[in-house]
């Protein structure tokens, strides 16, 4: 197998980035991340990292990068349009190219969705420009397929697609929203009856699958990540206040008793009305494991509290949950 040990990585400063650094340094890699300069850089003063201020759409910025590094290994985290996907995987070339996609990319229905049978989101030409919420899946999907192409062309250039990620400095703060509601509070309204699944996977453990696939991935492939052990919404409150070394009751609210105070399911972070799960035997075959969710929830849920994350600004405000919760336990005792 090629010795590889040189990274650059396209963003890499912040969630996601920031434990793809660690991992790549823990492996002996010299990393150079270009970014806008935008964030506060967590590696100013780090050995074995240097950044380079650039906009990944600005092929200029591309090619000065990958002239000036030399890399081995690229790392996509920041493609957001196909274009850039279809630009950057002409500049780096000569590199293994690995695209940080998403389970967004699928077509739900399958359950688990595989990446190598579940249909992909169409995207129309219209849509590969835009930056809203509708065209978010489909835009991953084509920038898939902008992977896909290249790799047909001759690049070593692949595909992960996480589902949910989860772990310290996410600024979503989604999975912030359920450690605060349990850190602070004993009863937590919880949308329908808890089952809710959605495949998360833990950020420490995708930065390992962006590594491994980095160096054993086959060119032209995608492969899914997400912990190899999926648990619902009400599993994750008790995962949370057994790491937190508290209790915790979930009150369950249905469609219609939310919408009596004007509430919907979708307002709480995390909850799905139908199964979204992956595949991830595919990942698992290079390799790869993923944390047990009592340890990687703990770390989470630890982290989170210590940075002070509540959730995100749109978040359900307490006092409405209380009076949901109230008015339940006024029916209870009619």
């Amino acid at each position: 197998m090629p010795s590889y040990d040189t990274a650059l990585f396209v963003g890499g400063t912040r969630f996601i980035g920031r434990h793809t650094v660690e991992a790549f340094l823990d492996a002996g890699y010299d990393v150079t991340t270009v970014t806008r300069g935008e964030h506060a850089d967590p590696f100013a003063d780090r050995a074995g990292v240097t950044n380079r201020t650039g906009d990944r759409t600005v092929r200029e910025h591309l090619e000065a990068a990958r002239d000036a590094v030399d890399p081995d290994v690229v790392v996509d985290f920041v493609g957001l349009h196909p274009g850039e996907v279809r630009e950057a995987t002409d500049v780096f070339a000569d590199a293994r190219y690995v695209y940080v996609s998403s389970g967004s990319a699928y077509l739900s229905g399958d359950v688990p969705m595989r990446e190598d049978e579940t249909e992909l989101h169409p995207c129309e030409p219209e849509q590969e420009d835009v930056d809203d919420a509708e065209s978010y899946g489909p835009r991953k999907a084509e920038c898939d397929r902008a992977v896909f192409a290249a790799a047909e062309a001759g690049v070593d250039a692949m595909a992960v697609r996480p589902m949910l990620v989860q772990g310290p400095h996410d600024y979503t703060e989604r999975f912030g929203y359920w450690v605060d509601r349990v850190a602070e509070h004993d009863e937590v309204l919880v949308p329908g009856d808890g089952g809710s699944l959605l495949h998360r996977v833990y950020v420490e453990d995708l930065a390992r699958a962006l590594l491994l696939v980095a160096e054993e991935g086959e060119p032209g492939e995608a492969y899914n990540a997400a912990d190899r052990s999926a648990y619902s919404l009400d599993r994750s409150l008790e995962l949370i206040a057994d790491g937190l070394d508290t209790d915790v009751t979930p009150v369950h609210a249905s469609e219609r008793e939310l919408a009596a105070h004007d509430v919907e399911p979708s307002a709480f972070p995390l909850y799905m009305p139908e199964p979204m799960l992956v595949s991830t035997g595919k990942l698992a075959a290079l390799g790869w494991e993923s944390t047990p969710p009592a340890e990687s929830v703990a770390e989470t849920a630890r982290a989170h509290v210590e940075a002070g994350v509540t959730g995100p600004e749109e978040s359900l405000e307490r006092e409405t949950e209380e009076a949901v919760i109230a008015a339940l336990r006024d029916e209870d005792d009619e």
